[in-house]
């Protein structure tokens, strides 16, 4: 990572507590950029990253608010690296971050990934990057006793600067250390001391503990420290995997499959490249994560007792035997206002009537068939909310079984919007000739609730 944020001394602002502790709806795409809620610090620490599994960047400087906003409407990440502490960040000056613009990310529907880039391993060549930055010490005299307590004395220094964010305890703080020589047995050595040092401080002060490096030489130096010498040496809670290969997962062939699973790594898989969203250019690095629980479905309790999602939604006719599809019609007339009647799956005048009713007060014209066109719009009505890759928002069931509808998908509505939901979402999307991102936009919404 080329990353850099300066270090605040700001007292953390008082945060207002906008939504429920153990989760928030995002802002829906017709709410007000210029008004933004706040988080508070409980919820910021539940999105920092909490249990999540899809994309997320990272970018040199904060992005402004504007971008921020515009990338959350029409980008398929949900997460963003933000560099809050440390000496050898490249980007010292941060403009654009503050309390109140960490409050506001979290309350969008955004996960953190709070960085620091400290002292770094002392054959690292690109460090110390300024005259008053410095290395870990290589010296071995004490068990590399200077390396501990430097790795002790930036992790109080790492915990203040987040805290003077809003990001308290409960959340993540990643250490970024630059590749290293692996083979430079006292760079190597002097620098497992020093993570382990840091992590064991950072967890006193009460954060989960996440380390950044690359495959071949920090993560590897951790992987062998955990096979090799199990128990001599304190371990992050998280890995971050720097690996350019393009695969957007959390593995690597320089490490085995059993290390910080489950949910415990994510993967920078492709570095830095310039993306375009909604207009606006970010120069960043691609993320995979899957941590935690990963993305944990909510209860939906609709229609208690009738089944709503199904892989095909037949067109009904005045006769028809398809019951299940029919109890399903009769549910969502019902929270539509049009139908008063028993779910019981018949077809009948009443139901028809409610049928019609709700055809043309959608524009549709009235026909005694419910129709292709008719399932998709009525599955898809409700809140244009934008969600992506991770989203667990109530909406995600609507999508799913809109999709499946519109022929677009063909899978379980699971309430999680995973890589079947991004693929039927891509489809859908390339066949209305829209712009293709994978993500539920206010115009997929839009196109999905007019019935096409």
């Amino acid at each position: 990572m080329r990353r850099a944020l300066v270090r605040t001394f700001v007292a953390a602002a008082a945060l207002v507590l906008t939504a429920p502790l153990l989760g928030f709806a995002p802002v829906s795409a017709g709410a007000q950029d210029a008004s933004p809620r706040l988080a508070s610090q409980r919820q910021i620490a539940l999105a920092t990253p909490g249990d999540f599994t899809g994309y997320g960047f990272d970018q040199c400087l904060a992005p402004t608010q504007a971008a921020m906003n515009t990338w959350w409407r029409k980008s398929p990440f949900s997460a963003v690296g933000i560099y809050i502490s440390g000496d050898s960040r490249a980007c010292r000056s941060q403009p654009n971050l503050s309390p109140t613009w960490v409050a506001t990310q979290v309350a969008r529907g955004w996960r953190l990934l709070p960085i620091a880039l400290g002292p770094q391993a002392s054959c690292q060549p690109r460090f110390p990057r300024y005259a008053d930055d410095f290395s870990i010490s290589p010296k071995p005299a004490g068990g590399y006793a200077k390396a501990a307590q430097q790795g002790a004395a930036e992790a109080d220094k790492n915990a203040a600067d987040a805290a003077a964010y809003g990001i308290g305890p409960g959340s993540t703080i990643w250490y970024d250390l630059e590749g290293f020589d692996l083979g430079d047995t006292h760079c190597r050595e002097s620098a497992l001391v020093f993570v382990s040092h840091w992590v064991t401080r950072i967890k006193q002060h009460g954060y989960v503990a996440g380390f950044y490096s690359s495959a071949s030489s920090g993560i590897k130096m951790l992987d062998d420290a955990r096979t090799q010498r199990p128990g001599q040496f304190a371990l992050p809670d998280r890995i971050w995997i720097a690996r350019w290969d393009g695969q957007a997962n959390t593995s690597t062939t320089y490490i085995g499959e059993d290390g910080w699973r489950p949910g415990g790594r994510m993967k920078q898989y492709r570095g830095g490249h310039d993306e375009t969203w909604g207009g606006v250019t970010i120069n960043i690095d691609s993320n995979f994560i899957d941590l935690g629980a990963g993305s944990v479905p909510r209860p939906e309790g609709r229609c208690p007792g009738t089944r709503l999602g199904f892989w095909k939604y037949p067109a009904l006719s005045p006769g028809t035997t398809k019951a299940t599809r029919v109890k399903v019609l009769q549910c969502l007339l019902t929270e539509q206002g049009t139908y008063a009647g028993p779910l019981d799956g018949a077809y009948d005048a009443e139901t028809i009537a409610a049928a019609r009713a709700w055809q043309a007060a959608r524009k549709f014209t009235p026909t005694d068939t419910f129709a292709k066109r008719h399932w998709t719009a009525l599955l898809a009505a409700g809140a244009r909310t934008t969600i992506k890759r991770g989203s667990v928002d109530e909406s995600v069931y609507r999508l799913q079984r809109a999709l499946n509808a519109a022929g677009a998908g063909r899978f379980r509505a699971s309430g999680v919007f995973d890589a079947k939901t991004e693929a039927a979402v891509k489809t859908y999307q390339s066949r209305l000739r829209i712009p293709v991102s994978g993500v539920a936009t206010a115009q997929t919404w839009n196109k999905l609730q007019q019935g096409r």
